[in-house]
């Protein structure tokens, strides 16, 4: 089946924004985050497109990312509008994406918001996962690990989110993908561990 041209056209106006992002926040997350909405949402039985489109979208107006994230959500908005997206989808892909958020600690008051937050979380975590959490903490300054506990470091970040996310999917698609990933992310930190306390 041919992909909905609207998709082509959100695609195209994401990558702009995120292209040049290097703190594991980019285009290719946006993808991956996009791709799963859509693959867990047909799992799902929910709208694939909005899931979609709201994957796609999930990060724009993220105030970690953007300077001015009012004026980038009504641009947002506004190519929703332009792409013929009803007053009724767009605020659905809004609620969704509103609901996303770990550190916001929202549950999703729809299925759409369901998919889309596990479809966020799943890149979080797994192989992807890891190599996301020391692209960001590079980015930022952060250390790889620190033996004191109010010190925050990448490996610290697993212990604060990472390896809680499994158990918060709301999805079973979204629980069984996670569990695989968060096995993982165990083992790596095992083989860590060893490798640090020279085991």
């Amino acid at each position: 089946m041919e992909k909905d041209h609207r998709l082509k056209r959100i695609e195209t106006y994401v990558k702009k924004q995120f292209e040049h992002d290097t703190t594991g926040h980019g285009f290719d997350h946006m993808k991956r985050v996009a791709l799963w909405s859509c693959k867990l949402a047909v799992e799902e039985e929910v709208d694939p497109v909005l899931a979609e489109a709201a994957g796609w979208l999930h990060d724009i107006g993220d105030e970690k990312l953007f300077t001015n994230p009012d004026k980038a959500l009504e641009e947002r908005n506004r190519l929703l509008l332009e792409l013929n997206f009803t007053l009724c989808q767009i605020n659905e892909i809004e609620k969704a994406i509103e609901t996303v958020y770990f550190r916001k600690g929202k549950k999703p008051s729809s299925y759409l918001g369901a998919v889309v937050q596990d479809a966020d979380r799943l890149d979080a975590i797994g192989a992807i996962g890891i190599a996301r959490v020391f692209t960001y903490g590079g980015a930022k300054g952060q250390s790889i690990d620190n033996e004191q506990e109010d010190t925050s470091s990448s490996i610290q970040h697993f212990h604060d989110k990472l390896l809680k996310l499994s158990g918060m999917m709301n999805t079973e698609s979204g629980r069984q993908e996670a569990d695989r990933r968060h096995r993982f992310m165990e083992k790596y930190l095992l083989e860590f561990s060893r490798e640090k306390h020279l085991d």
